[in-house]
């Protein structure tokens, strides 16, 4: 359940470029065909209910100036997220050379034709020069292949809802993409002491992702939060009222409402900071609490379903992907979060895996309304901190997480299955989720501690492998998937090939 703070963006008010490729050779009124054909094939997506973004028809391209400098804009415009091509008759493509040198922005290759069916009592060779995509697309994938372009391919006519699907799915990759590029980090605090797989490269992260990741000391925070007058932090708990079954010691008049009352005021204190600072995305650390009087819990909680990223421990990596996540399946049911592989149900053939967190597990999972309540932590020497407590819904997701190995970052997903409780937790306070993990627990577990993956990860029930594939084309970052067709095997052989591909595609 997000509040109305939400920074997750509409994706309408992002811009896809819709590029055809023609060239002279046909004449002008060959010319004229082709743009009012690539327009219909332009609007087709643009009405599509699956594709989120913008997209936007431009003039037929039909020289090398031209397209270079269709590039060089698209590059330049923030609002534009990505381009799609489309070769309607022949393009010659070494017209296309300096064009997609240029580009910094991801590319989908539409491999389609204006009509569906062909009219073959009605074909002459006007017709033959018209529609023609069929080998001038394979002239473009030549030309992008020699030149190494990292770039999605989707086949088939607008008209059939698989290919507005997945050019939905690179869409939202895209605008995950443009997340990264534009995203400021804060980490309060460092990494949690002696943790290898939270730590990593920022400098090259920002190389690759383009994300700025910086530390803030976490008085400064605290400063932020104690300077929260009482009647805001009221006014916001008014407001948790509303949305939470708030457990009776927290109500006012409770013998505990001053804790929620000083959860209230870590959330406003906390936001206030990101805002004044551009931050979409944060660290805290239980080892490094500072003069904060709580470990942030409901405040990160529901900050995550707001759409801000969080990493716990200062694993700025996985806050990157919270907020990838949740921009990339904004609009959708669900939500994105921290989460991590806690403990096991070894019963055979029914093996499940709890994920949680000490506190930090985002409501955006569940569509439920969470308990609010008050435990002691354990750890972190400070007061008993508030929580929301509730059950990830049941359904689809995946889990992915973000590794530095050393000379390259290295994506991880897993597809899961979320499942019921099976049976009541009460002595277990948090926000969790069960699932079991595809292929099966044994594979799962084996392919996942092969590759190296963090045990911090993003969840998210809103989407799908195919997003990340995408992203991850996009990014030009390894990406390792555990699904349903995974074997140990198999998957030992993709991480020594791609060993050696990634050292040998970056070049001496």
């Amino acid at each position: 359940m997000s509040s109305s703070r939400s920074i997750v963006p509409d994706l309408r008010q992002y811009r896809v470029w819709f590029l055809t490729g023609s060239q002279g050779l046909y004449g002008e009124e060959t010319l004229r065909q082709v743009a009012q054909q690539s327009q219909q094939v332009a609007e087709g997506l643009a009405g599509a209910a699956d594709i989120p973004v913008t997209v936007e028809w431009k003039p037929v391209l039909t020289d090398p100036d031209a397209i270079r400098r269709a590039m060089l804009e698209a590059n330049a415009d923030d609002s534009v997220i990505g381009v799609i091509t489309w070769m309607h008759t022949f393009s010659p493509a070494k017209m296309w050379i300096g064009g997609l040198d240029a580009l910094q922005k991801p590319l989908l290759h539409l491999h389609t034709q204006a009509n569906v069916a062909l009219p073959w009592g009605e074909i002459d060779f006007d017709f033959m020069n018209l529609n023609q995509a069929a080998h001038g697309d394979r002239e473009f994938g030549y030309i992008e292949s020699r030149l190494g372009i990292p770039r999605t391919t989707v086949a088939g006519h607008v008209s059939d809802p698989t290919v507005t699907a997945r050019v939905g799915s690179w869409a939202r990759a895209a605008a995950g993409r443009a997340a990264t590029r534009s995203l400021k980090l804060a980490r309060f605090g460092d990494n949690m002491r002696y943790v290898a797989v939270t730590e990593g490269d920022k400098t090259e992260a920002e190389h690759v992702f383009g994300v700025q990741v910086n530390t803030w000391g976490v008085n400064e925070l605290a400063d932020a939060v104690h300077a929260v007058s009482d009647a805001d932090a009221d006014a916001l708990v008014a407001e948790y009222l509303d949305l939470y079954e708030v457990v009776p010691e927290l109500r006012p008049g409770g013998e505990r409402a001053e804790s929620l009352q000083y959860g209230a005021k870590i959330e406003l204190g906390l936001r206030s900071f990101l805002e004044a600072g551009g931050f979409s995305a944060f660290t805290t650390s239980f080892e490094d609490l500072g003069a904060l009087r709580q470990l942030p819990g409901l405040a990160v909680q529901r900050l995550m379903a707001d759409g801000y990223g969080f990493g716990a421990e200062g694993d700025w990596k996985t806050a990157v992907l919270v907020r990838t996540a949740a921009v990339m399946g904004a609009g959708l049911p669900g939500g994105a979060s921290l989460m991590e592989d806690y403990t096991y149900d070894m019963t055979p053939g029914k093996e499940l895996i709890l994920g949680a967190h000490m506190l930090e597990v985002s409501p955006s999972l569940s569509s439920q309304k969470a308990s609010l309540e008050i435990h002691p932590l354990g750890i972190g020497g400070k007061e008993d901190p508030v929580r929301l407590v509730f059950t990830a819904d049941p359904g689809p997701a995946i889990v992915v997480a973000l590794s530095d190995v050393r000379e390259r970052f290295r994506l991880v997903a897993n597809v899961v299955e979320n499942v019921e409780l099976p049976a009541p937790m009460p002595n277990l306070p948090v926000g969790r989720a069960v699932w079991e993990p595809a292929p099966d627990f044994a594979t799962s577990a084996t392919c996942w501690l092969t590759a190296g993956a963090a045990h911090h990860t993003v969840m998210t029930n809103q989407v799908g492998v195919e997003v990340w594939r995408d992203f991850a084309t996009m990014s030009k970052v390894e990406l390792l998937v555990i699904d349903e067709t995974t074997t140990v095997t198999g998957f030992e052989a993709e991480l020594r090939g791609n060993a050696a591909y990634y050292r040998l595609a970056q070049g001496f």
